[in-house]
């Protein structure tokens, strides 16, 4: 598809056709990475991980874990 680069601020944009959007799941604020590979611009959408919590609390153990610190009283509306 023949698309153009246009000035955005100090910048160039393009832009993204939906179709191709929607085929390579990317929506408004998506992360890509551009990289340049031989003189082609290659945009790769970034995956950001699925975190469960039961995942995550699995992954600690004594050597991780972190202890209660103390912060000093409460103030404003802290303190409750």
């Amino acid at each position: 598809m023949l698309t153009k680069v246009q000035k955005w601020g100090n910048s160039l944009a393009l832009r993204i056709p939906k179709a191709f959007a929607l085929d390579a799941q990317l929506e408004n604020d998506s992360f890509v990475e551009i990289t340049i590979v031989e003189g082609q611009i290659i945009i790769t959408p970034v995956v950001s991980p699925s975190w469960r919590l039961e995942e995550l609390l699995a992954g600690i153990n004594k050597n991780n874990i972190h202890h209660e610190i103390d912060t000093g009283s409460a103030v404003g509306n802290e303190a409750w």
